[in-house]
């Protein structure tokens, strides 16, 4: 899978397009195809390394996502649910949405209602939170 990946290390910060085994994505009960993700300001200072709000590297950055359920490890949610994600330190201490795939924790995650697309969803995002 394609991923944003920030790395730390000896040769100094960098954010890449990195190509990423999914067998790399972190422990999670639910995995995701990543339809939208969005940018934002903590994404930003993520990607530039302006401010620590990575906790962890390397990372995939991305506070938010919407996509489509491929796989769940319990009944929460069944493979072809679309759903959305903001919040709860992906990102910044779990991979985030910036990539082709997430695995996450279901009780992250909100079935998105059958009136949004998940294009319409992340057209709103975080910002359009932030906004309102």
């Amino acid at each position: 899978m394609k991923a944003i990946l920030v790395n730390k290390d000896d040769d100094g910060y960098r954010a890449e397009v990195a190509e990423v085994p999914e067998s790399d994505l972190p422990d999670g009960e639910v995995s995701i195809a990543v339809d939208y993700s969005t940018l934002n300001y903590k994404d930003s200072l993520a990607i530039t390394g302006d401010s620590p709000v990575i906790r962890s590297f390397p990372m995939v950055p991305g506070i938010d996502l919407a996509g489509t359920v491929e796989a769940c490890s319990n009944d929460a949610f069944q493979p072809g649910d679309k759903v959305i994600l903001n919040g709860w330190g992906v990102g910044e201490n779990h991979w985030g949405g910036l990539a082709q795939k997430a695995r996450l924790q279901a009780n992250w995650l909100i079935k998105l209602p059958d009136a949004f697309t998940t294009e319409l969803a992340m057209g709103i995002g975080t910002a359009g939170y932030t906004a309102m």
